[in-house]
């Protein structure tokens, strides 16, 4: 068996994801679908604690976690920010907006900011044509972009999370 070292919370959040899939391999997609909704990604003490718990090869573990898209071996931002590159956004503009993210992010698509606050993604299609170009921030959709409007939502989310943590801050006093 592996040493493994991770925090007591990850481990305990671990724990009741995997008891909540009754310790059933064939659960493994939704298993680690569950840990990562948990910490937005899947770290490699995770998955070898997983592999321990479930009694699983960590090499089977590591080619589910790889094999589809929607699985991060590393660390993704507080928020996501994704950027229609299909040809009706990329007609429209699609390709300056993500130029402007990505000056403005200090970060290419398929980087995490330093600090963990926004991963940038840019993606082929995603369906929604008549919007284009269309950014989607954190599963929100937002059409017919142009960079000035990319930019306040950008001011947008700070300024909640600023919000969010001044409120969380009353409270722990």
């Amino acid at each position: 068996m592996t040493q493994i070292n991770m925090a007591e919370d990850i481990k305990n959040a671990a724990d009741k994801i995997i008891d909540a899939h009754r310790f059933d391999k064939m659960q493994l997609i939704g298993i680690l679908h569950d840990l990562q909704a948990h910490q937005r990604w899947l770290p490699r003490e995770v998955l070898e604690y997983l592999a321990e718990k479930l009694d699983l090869p960590i090499n089977q573990i590591y080619h589910v976690a790889t094999f589809f898209k929607a699985f991060y071996l590393k660390p993704r931002g507080k928020h996501t920010c994704t950027v229609c590159l299909g040809t009706a956004c990329h007609v429209r503009g699609a390709p300056k907006l993500l130029e402007n993210l990505e000056r403005n992010l200090n970060i290419k698509a398929g980087e995490t900011t330093p600090d963990l606050m926004f991963s940038l993604e840019a993606v082929n299609c995603v369906g929604a044509c008549a919007l284009g170009p269309v950014v989607i921030c954190d599963g929100e959709y937002h059409g017919h972009m142009t960079n000035i409007k990319t930019d306040r939502l950008l001011r947008q989310v700070k300024a909640k999370d600023k919000e969010e943590n001044k409120a969380k801050e009353l409270v722990e006093a």
